[in-house]
């Protein structure tokens, strides 16, 4: 693996994120003080010819609010998901498919964040006091919910899937997961080389929609040993509940959310000039404050998938007996996914979920030893 190319690729995708994630928080910052999101809010009122209360004023506000961050982050975004990985070789994607998709993404995330504020807002009006808990209750179930059917229902829209048909692999990989006690509805691959090279398996879903995805990437390039080595990580989740777990911890991070934005809606709405908390340009607050939880918390719920991660190789030595095939997946796959080899103590800290591939193989041979 070209180390320097590593290094420099995910230096300059770190530093755009950082712009995007500083040009989102200032576009916020202005719009609260002095007016703007009231005047947000009144061409929302005049858009409806609605009340400032009503749904549809709310939708207007939010699908305008979601389209104004798109505009402030679109550069960055641009560079970061198109123009670096393709010049890093990690994106064979067109610009015309890139923009397709970055459209429908777009179009899912405003119709996200509109039912999100309806949600909101109604229970702001209804319990003023406890919205936060009412409104938390309702995104822990719809995020049970999209985690169930993702993989049948949300993913096809960007990818391209159809059941495996390699019978040895698919048998194999069956009987596998048979041996771990986590059955599967099905081994499908997973059309990811239309628009990046980078390799992966995963197992989505849960419960009766739990199914295994190999990329064609993969396929192609990796040896059935290795792709079983892979796959058997990714049991791992599973048997350990990090799924499970990992779901507990984002609803705790919504609960946490709207906590927070209660509390600062209820304490600086008169500064803000606001007719209530109820009023819905205060949404720009509950953006930042969001953000600020997501951001305070990312290094512990890093710490934690990073654990998560060695206990899974940990589980896959265990089912495959195949270390020589972990050790050559492992390095397949940094090199595959240009992987930083040295991250700082800081950029592990705040990015990575995963360990760095060589401090993984020397904890497997650790755990072996």
């Amino acid at each position: 693996m070209n180390e320097d190319k590593a290094a420099r690729f995910h230096r300059l995708s770190r530093r755009t994120a950082w712009v995007a994630l500083l040009l989102n928080v200032c576009l916020m910052m202005l719009l609260l003080p002095g007016g703007a999101s009231i005047v947000l809010r009144d061409a929302a009122v005049s858009i409806s010819s609605a009340s400032s209360s009503s749904p549809l004023t709310v939708a207007i506000f939010t699908a305008l609010l979601a389209l104004l961050i798109e505009a402030a982050v679109s550069a960055p975004g641009f560079y970061r998901t198109f123009v670096l990985e393709r010049r890093y070789g990690l994106s064979s994607i067109s610009l015309r498919t890139w923009s397709i998709d970055h459209l429908k993404g777009l179009a899912i995330g405003v119709a996200l964040a509109v039912g999100a504020a309806e949600i909101m807002y109604f229970t702001l009006g209804r319990w003023p006091r406890w919205w936060w808990a009412a409104s938390a209750g309702v995104f822990i179930v719809a995020l049970l919910i999209v985690a169930r059917i993702a993989p049948v229902l949300l993913l096809p829209i960007f990818y391209r899937f159809k059941p495996l048909d390699r019978e040895g692999l698919r048998a194999r990989l069956e009987t596998l997961s048979a041996r771990a006690g986590i059955p599967v509805l099905g081994v499908y691959e997973w059309g990811l080389g239309e628009k990046t090279r980078r390799a992966n398996a995963v197992l989505v879903g849960t419960g009766r929609s739990r199914r295994v995805l190999l990329s064609d990437t993969l396929l192609a390039s990796y040896t059935d040993d290795e792709i079983e080595v892979i796959l058997a990580h990714e049991l791992g989740h599973h048997a350990h509940g990090d799924i499970r777990n990992g779901l507990l911890i984002e609803s705790l991070l919504i609960l946490a959310s709207c906590a927070s934005a209660s509390a600062a809606l209820h304490a600086l709405w008169p500064w803000l000039g606001l007719h209530g908390p109820a009023d819905v340009a205060g949404l720009p607050l509950v953006v930042l404050v969001s953000g600020a939880v997501s951001l305070l918390t990312r290094p512990g719920v890093n710490a934690l998938s990073r654990r998560n991660e060695h206990r899974a190789d940990r589980f896959a030595l265990r089912l495959t007996e195949r270390p020589d095939a972990f050790e050559s997946a492992m390095r397949r796959l940094a090199a595959h996914n240009l992987a930083e080899e040295r991250p700082s103590a800081a950029t592990l800290w705040f990015f990575h979920t995963h360990p760095p591939f060589e401090q993984r193989i020397r904890a497997a041979r650790a755990f072996l030893s």
